[in-house]
């Protein structure tokens, strides 16, 4: 990752990972943060204005669209940001996650500032201090100090319950511009982003609202004004003004992984991740190789493809594979161990496999995979390790 005319940029990441055929990003983009011309701190721009009456003759959505905003607006807040390495001021998004003054944003909105300051929805603006910051889940707590008053937090709800076509509204400070919000729907779910760190985030939302530099960190929301994500990143093939703009296909951090993630960053400052230790064929699928004629068994799972040394799945006796073979200019590995259930849950992709482990195991916790090797069933039984630092 690089700073490049006041945003994060991932260019080249190469693939979308889905647990189906890989898809080739030309550039996907970490929306914030925006330039702000000049470097100057917001100043306070006076009490909120008083909401005039609702215009007549606006239909049950607009109304409740209406309701959602003003619900949601006073918990979101814009980030401006400055560090040595980076050339400019920027602005991201946020939303006040407690009443003791934490607010949840994106990891790469302040992995390098040495400054930050919050501009709440009433013009206030204070300085702020990185709590704890997680790459894995491109999540972070920042603190502020402010009045009581002014810390008002988002409702979470629940990333598990989602569907695909849900309408969702996504609040936040586009190209700096304080706010702003877009509606679209949930248009795809299970998504899993391939971070530098050559881990991924799984079960991420990808949605078709407005999400744009600048809105990193800010909550994409239901129809209930529940927080069901963190916008984190868009595909993008077009530019405005020279930056890199939204083209409707748009990621968000689920807010499960909120839930799992932002105590430990409170708490500890950090989030541990239960490792396995393997790589697998995330791209490619068993139904993939068999039929382009290959010698692999007719069931659904993950062929691994390498086991880290004296890692969890070596100790346990794990087999990466021994012949390779190029698959759409990929190299993989065939003759390895194929996992197709962890604890009796059926795995048929790499990407159920990291879900799996991610969302429902810990670290130091023993779990059952059951594998098919050289044609016969077996069950291993691994003690999961942590996963190492970037």
């Amino acid at each position: 990752m690089r700073w490049k005319n006041g945003f994060w940029l991932w260019l080249g990441l190469g693939v979308l990972l889905s647990g189906c055929r890989s898809l080739p990003l030309r550039e996907l983009i970490f929306v914030t943060p925006t330039p702000r011309p000049g470097g100057a701190v917001a100043r306070p721009a006076g009490p909120t204005p008083t909401l005039p009456p609702l215009p007549a003759g606006l239909d049950e959505e607009e109304q409740r669209l209406i309701a959602i905003y003003q619900k949601v607006l006073p918990s979101v807040v814009n980030i401006d940001v400055e560090g040595v390495e980076i050339s400019a001021f920027g602005s991201g998004s946020g939303f006040v996650y407690d009443t003791q003054g934490h607010i949840v944003t994106n990891n790469h909105v302040v992995e390098q500032a040495e400054e930050i300051w919050v501009t709440f929805y009433d013009g206030t603006v204070a300085r702020a201090r990185v709590v704890g910051r997680d790459v894995y889940s491109d999540l972070a707590v920042i603190r502020v100090d402010v009045p009581p008053e002014l810390l008002r937090p988002a409702e979470l709800g629940d990333s598990e319950t989602l569907r695909v076509g849900q309408k969702v509204v996504a609040i936040g400070n586009p190209f700096g511009l304080r706010g702003t919000m877009t509606l679209g729907i949930i248009s795809a779910l299970g998504r899993a982003l391939e971070t530098p760190t050559r881990f991924q985030i799984p079960d991420v939302i990808q949605t078709d609202a407005a999400i744009n530099p600048g809105n990193s960190g800010g909550p994409l929301v239901d129809l209930e004004g529940r927080v069901i994500g963190v916008n984190s990143a868009i595909r993008t093939d077009s530019s405005a003004m020279g930056i890199p703009a939204n083209i409707g296909i748009g990621f968000a951090i689920p807010v499960n992984a909120v839930k799992r993630v932002v105590p430990q960053l409170i708490r500890e400052g950090r989030a541990r991740y239960p490792y396995l230790g393997i790589s697998a064929t995330a791209g490619i699928s068993l139904a993939e190789l068999r039929a382009r004629g290959y010698d692999v068994p007719d069931v659904r799972g993950v062929l691994i493809q390498e086991v880290q040394p004296d890692g969890p799945a070596a100790r346990a006796g794990l087999r990466g594979g021994t012949r390779e073979v190029q698959v759409r200019r990929a190299s993989v590995r065939l003759g390895g161990d194929i996992i197709t259930a962890i604890d009796g849950h059926p795995v048929a992709s790499f990407d159920e496999l990291v879900s799996y482990l991610v969302n429902r195991t810990e670290v130091g916790q023993t779990v059952t995979l059951t594998i098919l090797r050289d044609g016969q069933e077996q069950q291993v039984q691994v003690t999961l390790g942590e996963r190492p630092s970037p």
